[in-house]
């Protein structure tokens, strides 16, 4: 078994407040039962421990010990060092179990290298450390992330004829579990389950210790692994509880798995267990993520009939869902719901349903909540400023954004980079290129501590305003100052270089780049490709497009579309239907935008059985139309004279959106 686990796995600390309680001592009003501090708080503790010392003779070492566990138990470790040391200047000898509680608070302290020190005055004492020593000690070496020695601590204490119990192999299969080494948590469970015909090593395991394992593995995205080890547990008679059935279902909702979920859930209420605010809390967030408000509502409304009380986190979760889907006044109706439940609207609340009503362009809406939340004394936060900042920018509202800006300082609310890239990127798509100069240089002298986003940002601007020396002597000073360009910096130069036809320029950059040891993934070239299509660069996109799978690189499908979109745009049809089967045949789904793309394309040189054509398609994979389509196919059939032809060849969509009753 030691060599299994081998392969499985190649001063003081200050005192708190409670402490200083023994710096000033003050009389005890009453006498606390000693025998019994099952319960007892720490303050009474602490009171009883300064009455003990003070008896003459003094209480045995047992009693202290009875003390110093039930502080232990409050996790106020401090105190219990501090405890530990009064003992030994009063010159009581520690035992065998003062030593272990002191180990154990070392441990929990993350200060393993002392806790090792405490097992040496156990040796030095005479006493015999047991299998609940080295337990504390592998446990604080996970603590310390130090999981490599507790595997190997583990296999030594076998070697020293130890037998780990139960808590020893959980201890150790959450350590791994918790350091990201499930696989090796389990593979380890799985050796152990063998124990080389050592029935003394052979392990038994618990519930807990599933859970632990079960939660490790899906937590890593081993879901069918962490499925199995479920089926196990049951088929061994060991049935779930409340924490092992959320750990599976998170690692579901977390997976996609939704369905897989749903099953799980439904198993769990119908043997009994009942779900708590923080599983309902997964579940909620699972569906919303994957735009099932509805079944999200259908959730929450059974939680309050079950008699639980959801929290604010899950209002807000829904609500920003329901945002998500433009369901504005369903988010408000929540919102209102919230105050009937007796539910506390705090700021992260408010802001959703700002969020929501400044994305549906209902800036009065947004600013008569805003006066409600103050008005109700919740006080605003950067990030309600924010969300108003980008709203007003979104409607061309410039004057109005400096104004809010300024009016941070009257609610105590610091600007922080997000603000501030949220101006210059506003100001700069104003088209108020002096404001967001002026705004920068500010920032500059104030000596205001820009980070790499906020210049990327100023960059992005002096690229889209023409300004592109100004952006390559800001480039030129970034690298002066010692600041680290990222990706997006470079595809910002590359992209300006080439709106301005300094091709030599913008290709010897993204040489440079590729040159530098950036590890560029699929996101990064796509930024590139969107660039160089946008400068009309197709020929020089096509030869990095070609090259990508030679990189070990698969483009997604926002890369086909970025391409797609630049053909369409250059009015090369054929090479973007050629582009279009290249990503059926190589797995890659085309989406609603996809499709809208190639349509708009055929709409600008007027080929009405193409579009025809590819509706027909987009209804063999489900793909519903949406507002853009409906206008794309009215356009093409009002030009051409035989629409009431090609009326009849639009196919019928299974779901909402469809364009033919």
């Amino acid at each position: 078994m030691a060599s299994a686990v081998t392969t499985a796995f190649s001063r003081t600390a200050q005192r708190s407040k409670l402490s200083s309680f023994f710096l000033h001592p003050r009389k005890p009003q009453h006498t606390a039962n000693y025998k019994s501090c099952s319960g007892i708080n720490t303050n009474d503790a602490l009171t009883s421990f300064y009455d003990m010392l003070q008896m003459k003779p003094s209480p045995q070492i047992s009693s202290f010990n009875k003390l110093m566990g039930a502080v232990a138990k409050t996790k106020n470790y401090q105190d219990v060092i501090f405890m530990y040391h009064r003992v030994v200047e009063a010159s009581l000898v520690p035992n065998s179990f003062t030593l272990h509680i002191l180990l154990n608070c070392y441990c929990n302290l993350k200060r393993v290298d002392l806790g090792f020190g405490v097992m040496g005055g156990i040796f030095k004492r005479g006493y015999s450390p047991d299998i609940v020593t080295f337990s504390t000690l592998i446990n604080g070496l996970s603590m310390e992330d130090k999981i490599g020695d507790a595997v190997v601590l583990f296999n030594k204490i076998i070697g020293m004829g130890f037998h780990p119990d139960i808590t020893a192999w959980a201890t150790l299969i959450k350590g791994l579990c918790r350091s990201g080494n499930a696989e090796v948590a389990l593979r380890l469970y799985r050796e152990a389950g063998k124990s080389n015909g050592r029935s003394d090593l052979r392990l038994k395991p618990n519930l807990k210790f599933y859970t632990v394992l079960i939660h490790g593995l899906c937590k890593e995205g081993l879901l069918d692994k962490g499925k199995q080890l479920f089926l196990e547990m049951k088929g061994r008679g060991i049935m779930p509880d409340l924490v092992t059935y959320g750990g599976l279902i998170h690692g579901l909702c977390e997976g996609g798995e939704w369905e897989e979920a749903k099953r799980f859930f439904i198993e769990m209420v119908d043997q009994g267990i009942r779900p708590d605010v923080i599983l309902f809390n997964i579940l909620i967030q699972a569906l919303c993520k994957c735009g099932k408000t509805d079944e999200a509502s259908g959730l929450l409304n059974l939680m309050i009939q079950r008699g639980e009380e959801p929290d604010s986190f899950i209002y807000s979760t829904l609500m920003n869902g329901l945002c998500m889907e433009n369901r504005i006044e369903d988010a408000k109706d929540l919102f209102a719901l919230m105050e009937a439940k007796g539910c506390k609207r705090d700021v992260v609340c408010y802001n959703v349903l700002i969020n929501g009503y400044c994305k549906c362009q209902k800036l009065e809406e947004a600013m008569r909540l805003f006066k409600e939340m103050v008005r109700d004394g919740c006080k605003p936060n950067v990030i309600t400023f924010n969300t108003f900042l980008t709203g007003l920018f979104q409607v061309g509202k410039v004057e109005d954004a400096s104004a809010l800006f300024a009016n941070m300082e009257l609610y105590e609310v610091t600007p922080n980079f997000s603000t501030y890239s949220i101006l210059l990127d506003g100001y700069f798509n104003n088209n108020c290129f002096a404001q967001a100069i002026e705004l920068f240089n500010t920032l500059e002298i104030s000596g205001f501590d820009l980070n790499i986003e906020t210049y990327n940002c100023v960059l992005d601007g002096l690229c889209k305003a023409g300004k592109l020396n100004l952006a390559i002597e800001l480039f030129e000073r970034l690298l002066e100052k010692g600041s680290v360009p990222t990706v997006v910096t470079y595809s910002i130069m590359i992209y300006g270089f080439f709106k301005n036809n300094c091709h030599a320029e913008a290709m010897e950059l993204f040489h440079n780049l590729e040159r530098s040891g950036f590890v560029l993934d699929i996101e990064d070239y796509n930024r590139f490709f969107n660039g160089l299509c946008k400068a009309g660069k197709l020929e020089l996109a096509s030869e990095l497009f070609e090259k990508l799978f030679e990189k070990g690189l698969v483009p997604t499908v926002f890369t086909y579309n970025i391409m797609i979109s630049g053909f369409c745009k250059n009015g090369k049809m054929e090479k973007a239907c050629n582009l279009f089967s290249e990503m059926e045949r190589e797995g890659c789904a085309p989406n609603l935008v996809t499709f809208n793309t190639l349509m708009q394309g055929f709409c600008s040189c007027n080929d009405a059985p193409k579009v025809i054509e590819l509706l027909q398609k987009m209804a063999e994979r489900n793909i519903c139309p949406d507002a853009h389509t409906l206008s794309l196919v009215i356009d093409i059939l009002s030009k051409d004279a035989n629409y009431s032809e090609y009326l009849s060849l639009i196919p019928v969509f299974s779901t909402q959106g469809s364009l033919k009753g």
